[in-house]
């Protein structure tokens, strides 16, 4: 099916919710429901699939409870069911079809429960022989509802996902897809604000395959809000990546993946689009006693603004040879005080290969132009540049936002890749241009002056043309 007939399907879901329901809640009745849909189409009766679908357990057993009395309980069983039989439980978003305070009681919530089914079975939505096979199901559908919402309200969400294109460079230029696998290595990708999972699985999906068809990496999230890291887990199974760990909590505060020895784990790749110019960063971190001790040798940053304590979060949990792309708002790039100085104490240690400058609004939640910085230690001391590019003119309107077009793409990795330099778009810079003769200014119009494409006008034929007419038509 189309995605305007799916998003138009899952909209007429959340209708179902009105009147209850907190609209920041339709998205986790409703992709549960979405889930487990999918799920039961494609494994119910199925032997040694990847989830077992009982008797009892299948979207069949919910069109049975419509219309009973105790739909909401019957329904509730049904998915405990399905969670306990695939060992689930507490991995989605925390719903119950029985909620009296959101849905409703008697009646009300029977006719809703009831209606919420009743969209599903849907023949459009059959997903008997369809596969996600790299369309981000889930993803697509969280994005919507985030647009949806933001339009409604006039807002911001303050969740943002990271769009399938902007994904998918980030995934080629950190070089996932060049690893080779070896018998006595893991490789690790790690998103630390995972959001729905999306970035963490363009990224993966970038990676080889082994023998088995499966990705060679090992992908761990983190995602401070559970509900939404139950999203996450409902994308990694749809893209055959179950096995994919997402842990809830504060990255800053609280990281979930720590050794042996209580230090931060480190990780071959790291992938990360994190809320911009977080305000409330500090909160749960003693800055000056950082025990990661994230912020030695660089400073501590601004108290409300968190770019680059997420940014430097990132640095630390990076193996020696470690990888990353990182989107960041541009501000980062040239933002005084004590962002320079730890911008200035980062370019010293040369860690950043590349940066690139993306097109304003294209990103739900936020219009304000982003950046991906790319990130690489390995052999980062022999590096004497960085690699600029200015992106931020290929794209395409679509609605109210920006979006990059496979050609955007495509010129982003082939010009980054072989580090072309072309007049207005992309430059190789020196270390010692930025430090010392910009102050460790990253601003990209510093360096790359766009190219003036409007057609040359002369202005004295125009006064001749002009002239001329007037004496013609006397």
């Amino acid at each position: 099916m189309k995605k305007s007939e799916l998003y138009s399907l899952l909209w007429e879901a959340c209708n179902k919710l009105r009147g209850g329901v907190e609209p920041s809640r339709y998205k986790d009745y409703v992709l549960v429901l979405l889930f487990f849909k999918y799920v039961s189409d494609r494994y119910k009766g199925q032997p040694f699939a990847e989830f077992t679908v009982s008797q009892g357990a299948s979207f069949d057993d919910l069109i049975a409870a419509k219309g009973r009395s105790d739909i909401g309980e019957r329904v509730d069983k049904i998915l405990q069911k399905f969670l306990e039989d695939n060992r689930l439980q507490g991995a989605l978003p925390d719903v119950s079809f029985n909620n009296r305070e959101e849905l409703g009681s008697g009646k009300e919530l029977v006719d809703r429960v009831t209606g919420l089914i009743g969209v599903f079975q849907n023949p459009a939505i059959d997903f008997k022989n369809n596969r996600a096979s790299g369309d981000d199901i889930i993803g697509d559908a969280y994005e919507y509802f985030m647009m949806k919402f933001a339009q409604e309200s006039g807002k911001s969400k303050g969740q943002f996902y990271t769009p399938s294109e902007v994904s998918r460079i980030i995934a080629r230029l950190i070089g996932i897809g060049d690893i080779k696998q070896m018998p006595n290595k893991k490789w690790t990708l790690h998103d630390p604000a995972a959001g729905s999972g999306s970035l963490l699985i363009r990224a993966a999906d970038e990676a080889p395959m082994d023998e088995n068809g499966d990705s060679i990496v090992t992908i761990f999230g983190q995602e401070k809000y559970p509900d939404t890291a139950g999203l996450a887990k409902m994308n990694f199974v749809l893209h055959n990546k179950g096995t994919g760990e997402i842990k809830s909590g504060n990255t800053l505060a609280d990281p979930q993946y720590l050794d042996e020895f209580g230090e931060l784990k480190k990780f071959d790749f790291i992938v990360m689009n994190p809320p911009f110019s977080d305000k409330d960063w500090t909160d749960g971190i003693t800055t000056t006693k950082d025990k990661f001790r994230r912020f030695d040798g660089f400073g501590i940053p601004p108290e409300k603004n968190g770019d680059y304590a997420w940014f430097l979060h990132v640095l630390k949990a990076l193996d020696s040879n470690g990888k990353a792309g990182i989107i960041l708002p541009h501000g980062v790039l040239f933002r005084g005080n004590a962002e320079e100085s730890i911008r200035i104490e980062v370019l010293k240690k040369k860690y950043i290969k590349g940066i690139v400058s993306l097109p304003g609004n294209l990103f739900y939640g936020t219009g304000i132009p982003a950046c991906i910085i790319i990130i690489d230690k390995e052999n980062a001391d022999e590096r004497d540049g960085i690699f600029l590019i200015d992106a931020s003119r290929g794209y395409k309107k679509d609605g109210n936002k920006n979006r990059l077009r496979e050609q955007d793409i495509e010129k982003i990795v082939q010009t980054f890749t072989h580090r072309l330099e072309i007049k207005g778009y992309s430059r190789f810079v020196k270390y010692s241009d930025i430090l010392e003769g910009n102050g460790g200014n990253l601003n990209i119009p510093r360096y790359i002056q766009k190219i003036d494409d409007t057609l040359p006008q002369n202005i004295a034929a125009h006064l001749k043309g002009a002239f001329r007419e007037r004496m013609w038509n006397r």
